[in-house]
């Protein structure tokens, strides 16, 4: 039995949960591998604030101008087989109102299970297979995996309350986390980790997204990180030190903290901005 059900929904949003634009890349690749029609759309009017997420201008395939406005939107796989899309930017009011409006939806739709999946910048070497967070408030998909509960208190995205309103609603969900680089630009894709997260969607659902042209931009972007680093000699023992770090806690002993400890400084440098210095372990507080 797959652990989530053979109904399952993908869901990212822009903004504060998608650092690199990693979540909602994978999404936008999946949504590109298959054959989706739409299921709902939110009004925006009621959730987002176009003074801080502004709608944008673009001519449609007959030259025509059209706005485009902030929204999130629930797709359906066309023939009943493969994977629901929820895909959007945070909303800037309304919360519990917008997540119950999904959470509906789902029911809906027939919705079995739910995969959040999100971005951070982290503690973490580009040169190392780009570490993902896993865990869930579901009692039979931690008994039925090797996932754990979460661990971290204090703020939260429109993710975790997004769990929390389909959890409620008996809808079993599991999030994954990417862990970007935090010496790159938080505005920059990452296609290294959108493969990451992508491969752990397939492990989870059975269901295998064809990513060979990221896979291409994958490998570029590390050579351009490689390239721009090699005259900095700071920055490259720095990332000597994150690699040093990263091997000796990629155990499974040492990976149980990793996720509220990474959230910690993920919070931290959200609001201090960036910082470079001597590293003491993917996670771990300054």
């Amino acid at each position: 039995m797959q652990l989530l059900g053979d109904r399952v929904l993908i869901v990212a949003f822009e903004g504060w949960n998608d650092a690199a634009e990693a979540a909602t890349s994978a999404v936008d690749v999946i949504k590109e591998n298959g054959d989706y029609v739409l299921a709902h759309s939110v009004d925006p009017e009621s959730y987002f604030d176009f003074q801080y997420t502004r709608p944008s201008v673009y001519r449609d395939e007959e030259g025509v101008r059209r706005l485009m406005w902030p929204g999130a939107t629930l797709w359906s796989p066309r023939h009943g087989s493969g994977l629901w899309l929820l895909r959007g930017q945070e909303p800037a009011r309304r919360w519990k109102r917008f997540a119950s409006e999904f959470v509906a939806t789902a029911r809906d739709e027939g919705i079995t299970g739910v995969i959040l999946l999100g971005a951070m910048m982290g503690d973490v070497p580009h040169t190392r297979p780009i570490l993902v967070h896993a865990w869930s408030e579901n009692d039979f998909v931690r008994a039925n995996s090797t996932i754990e509960r979460g661990r971290y208190e204090g703020p939260v995205g429109m993710l975790s309350v997004m769990a929390d309103a389909l959890e409620t609603a008996g809808i079993p969900t599991m999030s994954q986390w990417a862990s970007i680089p935090h010496y790159l630009s938080m505005q920059a894709k990452a296609p290294k980790a959108t493969i990451a997260l992508l491969d752990k969607v397939a492990d989870i659902t059975g269901i295998v997204t064809t990513h060979d042209e990221l896979d291409t931009e994958a490998l570029k972007w590390e050579a351009s990180i490689d390239a721009a680093m090699n005259d900095d000699a700071e920055m490259i023992e720095y990332i000597r030190s994150l690699e040093a770090a990263r091997d000796a806690w990629d155990t499974p002993a040492a990976k149980g903290d990793a996720i509220a400890r990474e959230f910690e400084q993920f919070l931290r440098r959200d609001t201090d901005g960036p910082r470079k210095g001597p590293a003491s372990g993917p996670g771990d507080p300054a």
